[in-house]
């Protein structure tokens, strides 16, 4: 059986002040990189054989902190990265509102957004759920841990387990250090066996 945890990675000033970051590259907080720190300790001790982390910084460095403790090397794959959030990435919540209202409506009731340059939800969840297949295949029966970011995990979550879209609306987010806990066997496929993990 493979184990396939997904971490999101530690906090960000722009999470702290609820700003859209999207595929903006932004740094750790203190209290993310403490986050990571406490994290990496119990993720360690899973015995991991592979970490793959998306490239922006904040995830770059959560993985790092398990990579000291594991003495393993990040591979980076892009497609791990968050959404790509177009004309709100930078924005907090209320002025994205403010300037898109129609559009940002749609995208908090879980609706297609079709401009703002936005990326689709579908595009999301192919290419997150086809980087995190992938990952688990670099150990097969072993342990993974895929560092992404919150948005893109649980759409590749989903996708993954072949959920309808529909179910999106009803996954709460995935808390900063946070994670998942997908296992793969080959009679019954992907499990959810944990969500918001720490």
């Amino acid at each position: 059986m493979t184990t396939l945890v997904i971490w999101r990675h530690g906090q960000t000033a722009w999470n702290a002040e609820g700003r859209i970051q999207g595929q903006l590259d932004t740094e750790l907080t203190e209290e993310g990189i403490a986050q990571a720190a406490v994290a990496a300790r119990r993720l360690a001790a899973l015995r991991p054989d592979v970490i793959v982390s998306s490239d922006l910084r904040r995830t770059v460095d959560t993985a790092a902190a398990l990579a000291a403790l594991t003495g393993l090397t990040v591979r980076y794959d892009p497609r791990l990265r968050e959404r790509h959030f177009g004309v709100w990435q930078g924005l907090t919540g209320a002025e994205a509102a403010a300037r898109h209202p129609e559009e940002y409506a749609r995208w908090q009731a879980g609706e297609p957004v079709d401009s703002c340059g936005v990326e689709g939800a579908d595009e999301l969840g192919k290419r997150a759920s086809a980087a995190l297949r992938e990952a688990a295949e670099l150990a097969p029966g072993g342990t993974v841990v895929a560092v992404g970011h919150g948005g893109a995990t649980r759409h590749g979550v989903v996708t993954l387990l072949g959920w309808p879209s529909q179910v999106l609306p009803t996954v709460g987010p995935l808390g900063n250090c946070r994670w998942v806990d997908l296992r793969h066997d080959a009679v019954r496929g992907w499990q959810l066996r944990g969500y918001n993990l720490s």
